[in-house]
């Protein structure tokens, strides 16, 4: 009888502030407009808790899309 490690998920890769170094986050979600308002870019905040600093993420954007 072999024994089994437990599953471990794979560790989350955290960003430091460039400001201050902390690696603590509140994380919210944002949209972005364009100035004409025809394309809105969705982004994933990440914010500081030290320092208040806001890193953006964005992944996809999407045309007319008026959520």
């Amino acid at each position: 009888m072999s024994y089994q490690q437990p599953y471990q998920a794979p560790e989350r890769r955290i960003p430091k502030c460039p400001l201050c170094e902390n690696q603590e986050f509140q994380q919210e979600e944002g949209r972005l407009d364009s100035r004409w308002g025809f394309t809105t870019h969705r982004l994933t905040l990440l914010i500081c808790t030290n320092c208040r600093y806001i890193l953006q993420f964005y992944d996809k954007h999407s045309i007319w899309d008026f959520d």
